[in-house]
């Protein structure tokens, strides 16, 4: 992987840490292929709303947590801080 993407995931994770105010989690404990929702950091739809409208303010890419093919970027980490690197603007 490279320093790009690497650096975006733990940009990325210290913004879901932040964002949803997870305080048993740290940002180097989000493993970048473990599910977000459900299993794994057990995510819901509420934080999915929160967090897609702060990943739009912050890099100027809107995700709609209504559409399904948004839903699958937040499968992991992973998936989300590269379709984040792909579409931002800033």
């Amino acid at each position: 992987m490279n320093d790009v993407l690497k650096n975006i995931e733990q940009e990325i994770a210290r913004l879901i840490v932040d964002t949803l105010h997870l305080e048993e989690v740290t940002p180097e404990q989000i493993e970048p292929e473990a599910p977000l929702f459900g299993e794994g950091l057990g995510l819901d739809s509420l934080d999915m709303l929160e967090l897609s409208m702060e990943v739009e303010q912050k890099y100027g890419v809107a995700l709609r947590s209504d559409d399904p093919e948004h839903i699958k970027v937040f499968t992991s980490l992973r998936i989300l801080s590269a379709y984040i690197q792909l579409h931002r603007v800033r």
